[in-house]
């Protein structure tokens, strides 16, 4: 059996507190990280790293124009990373999917980061997209999948129903706290959310013992860290 933590984390585009963002992620104690709202466009990727670099951790899967990515501890072994644009919706902001196949003590995962969209239609075609993806990765290295992401709804909403569906809702299935999310100075709702295989154990899911100066401070969501349990 492996242990392993899975967090997903909106950065806002590094448009806040900086130093306190780093924190955060270093409170997170996780394996990997997906996150969204990543920086973007030129200078991406090395931007990513240097962030990853601040927090003891590496960039191994991401995709530039949607600004999603995954970042890794150093025990975490890459052994595949793919991403890409989701379906694009006219007038609608382009979405992506980042996937990355690690190993974590000899158990093979698929992690994948995905930011869904404010419009609900684009948000359930791009949930059922992303699933497809994501399972495709995966199917080569016999990987069971987690997803981690901005989903832009709530539990009760199509988009949530249907991953959680396909997927354990980490935090329902073992929750600690409150759960909720956005936004980070005023947390009234939970928009964000870790989603595992149905053959992953999930321990605890929910937030981060930081400071809440730091997370008001780092960006306007709050992170969820998922603590799983692979078999083999």
């Amino acid at each position: 059996m492996t242990e392993l933590r899975v967090g997903t984390y909106n950065l806002r585009g590094l448009r806040d507190d900086v130093p306190a963002l780093v924190r955060v992620l270093t409170a997170m104690r996780a394996d990997l990280i997906c996150l969204q709202e990543a920086p973007r466009l030129a200078g991406w990727r090395a931007r990513c790293e240097r962030l990853a670099a601040r927090c003891g951790l590496r960039l191994v899967a991401g995709q530039g124009v949607a600004g999603v990515a995954v970042l890794a501890a150093p025990r975490v072994r890459s052994l595949h990373a793919e991403s890409g644009l989701l379906r694009v919706f006219l007038g609608l902001e382009p979405r992506g999917l980042a996937v990355a196949v690690v190993e974590v003590g000899g158990a093979p995962l698929a992690v994948a980061s995905v930011h869904l969209d404010l419009d609900g239609r684009a948000r359930l075609h791009h949930a059922a997209e992303a699933m497809a993806r994501v399972r495709r990765v995966a199917a080569p290295y016999g990987a069971p999948v987690v997803l981690g992401g901005d989903l832009n709804e709530s539990p009760h909403q199509p988009a949530w129903r249907y991953l959680a569906g396909q997927l354990t809702d980490c935090y329902a299935a073992a929750p600690r706290g409150d759960g909720l999310t956005f936004t980070a100075r005023r947390p009234g709702h939970r928009i964000d959310g870790v989603f595992a295989a149905p053959g992953i154990q999930v321990l605890s899911c929910g937030g981060v013992d930081a400071p809440g100066a730091d997370l008001a401070a780092a960006t306007d969501h709050l992170p969820v860290v998922a603590h799983l349990r692979l078999a083999g």
